[in-house]
């Protein structure tokens, strides 16, 4: 079923009663788990997790939240207060990193499947498709090739879900495997997202009246406000708002558990699927031109430009692959501002990222197949955008607080994380992720 929240907007007195619902809240948290212990046993979540082959924990539910595009760094700065304390009253990792390729489709798929995208089948944001000989989004739901959390937890657990995206891609791709999705509405005209206003509205409305146990909420204003920042070299001042309101919008999340009587059953992971970068209009690298211009690959060459990353596709006779890839490497590489070619095999990308990526230094974007196809100054797909913030809160008993654990975390370690504690068997071929055990108190 398909709905619209119809909400009013927030107010200051609201948001700063928000925010004042988050301490009290966390300190509440704090004071009931105070105690440090051994992480967990990895058999069972601290609910029971695997006791019961077909009913989750009946006092657990879990909240997966994504600040699109934000940067690890903007949380320690101050814009984000709300997010901020969360991070401080739980387990903060500040080694975390997104899958490759740093874009909003493949990690949103990794947080849900737990796999890499040579199994989910989605390596980018956009992919040359040989069998339509056109380059695309990967925004339909049978471009997902893998199970995810949203299906499985109803099927196999009893665990009803909920997507709410505010991007539409996202809401192609997921399909209808959640429980109940929202469409996300209004969608902007240029951006193609909801604002995280009528976003968090919609998640809101959604536990009053869909009763999910787990939520994946995209929040989007953050990295749409970011790809268009004029001021993203230096003040950023667009992306700041963002950041504010966005977190305003957290606070009002963790309010509306509190006055339910939720909060204390309820566990959130506060992740990025990527970060964000910036470059000036002087700094643009159009790979198409380059190799379009080589004798020997001219009409033969498909690129699909993701920003910071260059998916490279040879279209010519199979017999020629191998030397065109090898040619297509060296005129990528020589090229100012490429940071390093890649294959999709190295990077465990999958055919569907076809013959080479190639990754740009950071300040610089890719502008393909002209000069005028990526006027946005902030950009990601690149290795300087992978590390994200990665946090596990909330205020349910079992939750560990005030941890930087210094283990390396990823953005497909959220489905083992979430299936660990509501007791979901690994997929078939296991997690590629690994489950945040570390996070929360022994059983």
């Amino acid at each position: 079923m398909v709905t619209t929240a119809n909400q009013p907007p927030i107010s200051r007195r609201g948001v700063l009663g928000g925010v004042a619902a988050v301490a009290g809240a966390l300190a509440l948290g704090a004071g009931t788990a105070a105690a440090e212990t051994e992480g967990p046993d990895t058999a069972d979540g601290p609910g029971g997790g695997n006791d019961s082959p077909g009913t989750a924990p009946a006092d657990l539910d879990v909240h997966v939240l994504v600040i699109d595009g934000c940067r690890p760094d903007e949380i320690a700065a101050g814009a984000m207060p709300t997010v901020r304390l969360l991070a401080a009253q739980g387990s903060s990792y500040p080694n975390a990193r997104a899958v490759d390729v740093p874009e909003t489709i493949p990690n949103h798929v990794a947080m849900m499947s737990g796999v890499l995208p040579n199994r989910s089948g989605v390596p980018a944001n956009a992919v040359y498709d040989r069998a339509e000989a056109v380059v695309r989004d990967l925004d339909r739901p049978t471009d997902l090739l893998v199970s995810t959390l949203l299906e499985r937890l109803p099927a196999e657990r009893g665990v009803r879900t909920a997507s709410i995206l505010s991007k539409d891609y996202l809401f192609g791709i997921f399909g209808t495997r959640a429980s109940y999705r929202w469409k996300p509405e209004p969608l902007l005209p240029v951006t193609k997202h909801a604002p995280d206003l009528f976003t968090m509205n919609a998640l809101l409305a959604a536990l009053q009246t869909e009763q999910p146990r787990m939520t994946f909420t995209n929040l989007g204003d953050v990295d749409r406000f970011g790809h268009g920042d004029l001021t993203g070299t230096s003040l950023k001042i667009a992306r700041r708002t963002a950041l504010t309101d966005t977190d305003a919008q957290i606070a009002r999340f963790v309010a509306a558990l509190t006055t339910s009587g939720a909060w204390s059953r309820s566990v959130l992971i506060i992740l990025a699927d990527h970060s964000m970068d910036w470059s000036l209009p002087t700094s643009l690298i159009g790979l198409a031109a380059v190799l379009n211009a080589d004798p020997m690959l001219a009409g033969n060459v498909a690129v699909s430009q993701n920003g910071g990353a260059d998916l490279l596709y040879w279209t010519g006779p199979a017999q020629q692959r191998s030397a065109a890839v090898a040619r297509m490497r060296s005129l990528a590489q020589a090229t100012a501002g490429v940071l390093e070619v890649r294959t999709p095999q190295e990077l465990k990308l999958g055919p569907q990222a076809g013959d080479l990526v190639a990754l740009c230094k950071p300040g610089w974007r890719f502008s393909d197949p002209t000069p005028l196809s990526n006027p946005i100054p902030g950009n990601h797909g690149h290795p300087v955008t992978r590390p994200i913030p990665f946090i596990v809160t909330g205020g349910h008993p079992s939750v560990r607080r005030g941890q930087t654990p210094s283990q390396p975390a990823s953005s497909m370690d959220v489905a083992p994380t979430v299936a660990w504690l509501l007791g979901l068997r690994a997929p078939q071929g296991g997690w590629d992720g690994k489950a945040r055990t570390e996070a929360f108190q022994r059983a």
